[in-house]
């Protein structure tokens, strides 16, 4: 088990999900034994393929799910004993994120803020700031069933953040954007880092993890294989492209790499 940074906001110690087998056999263990820490000012990339164990991680420590062991604390939160307090300070985009579609962007946005204790006019100065920043202003007013697969991606992203939280937790954030509107949610999101937040960033796009990720776990099987900066993990594997080290990685037999 590898040591806490000090100033971790994000502390994951021995998290696992098994999922029971109701014929009596053992159980799909999805998450087994995983270990990182995430600390402000870093994005820490989580890397896998389908089915790996990334996104079960990701929602345990949303609160979504409730681990089978292990620990994991946000903001020194108990994902788990404070389930309350750590969704106060997270905001949480994953692929099966909905909206109700009768409500209008601007009104699904202003929702999650009132959720989140916004009102009167810090609330409104805030939904604008968002508005601006994703481009959402020409579709604000459409209500939500109306509106494109890249244009609900980008109305997701602004109530995942209206609250400002110090952690976010995105689970594949440019899932359906054109070019112009995932470098937008890329450039959101390293500024979100350069302001010191914490982001948990998944993405199946190597070229984003290059971009932005300070730190990049590889998960496969439901283990870390390996944790490290990109240069770490190229010295470790010899590879230089990511998407070569995480093919390098992602194997039934790659030995665990994990940087100390």
């Amino acid at each position: 088990m590898s040591e806490t940074h000090r100033d971790a906001v994000v502390d994951v110690r021995g998290l696992t999900k098994i999922y029971p087998d109701h014929s009596g056999g053992e159980g799909t263990r999805a998450v087994d034994d995983v270990d990182f820490d995430c600390c402000p000012g870093e994005i820490f990339g989580l890397l896998g393929l389908n089915g790996a164990g990334k996104t079960t991680t990701l929602r345990m420590l949303s609160t979504a799910l409730t681990p089978t062991a292990g620990h994991a604390s946000i903001a020194g939160f108990d994902v788990v004993q404070q389930s309350r307090e750590v969704r106060e300070n997270i905001g949480f985009l994953s692929g099966t994120t909905g909206l109700y579609h009768r409500l209008t962007a601007r009104e699904m946005i202003s929702y999650f803020g009132e959720l989140h204790g916004l009102s009167g006019v810090a609330l409104q100065r805030r939904v604008d700031t968002l508005v601006e920043t994703f481009g959402i202003a020409d579709y604000a007013g459409q209500r939500c069933e109306k509106l494109s697969t890249g244009m609900k991606q980008k109305v997701n992203i602004a109530r995942t953040v209206i609250h400002d939280p110090p952690v976010l937790v995105l689970d594949e954030p440019t899932s359906g954007l054109d070019v112009l509107a995932a470098s937008t949610t890329l450039d959101f999101v390293d500024e979100v880092r350069r302001s010191g937040k914490c982001v948990i960033f998944s993405t199946h796009i190597m070229s984003e993890a290059e971009r932005l990720c300070d730190r990049i776990a590889i998960i496969h099987g439901g283990t870390v294989r390996a944790i490290g900066t990109l240069d770490e993990l190229r010295e470790r594997t010899g590879c230089h492209y990511l998407e070569d080290v995480f093919r390098s990685l992602a194997r039934p037999d790659a030995p665990e790499v994990t940087a100390p």
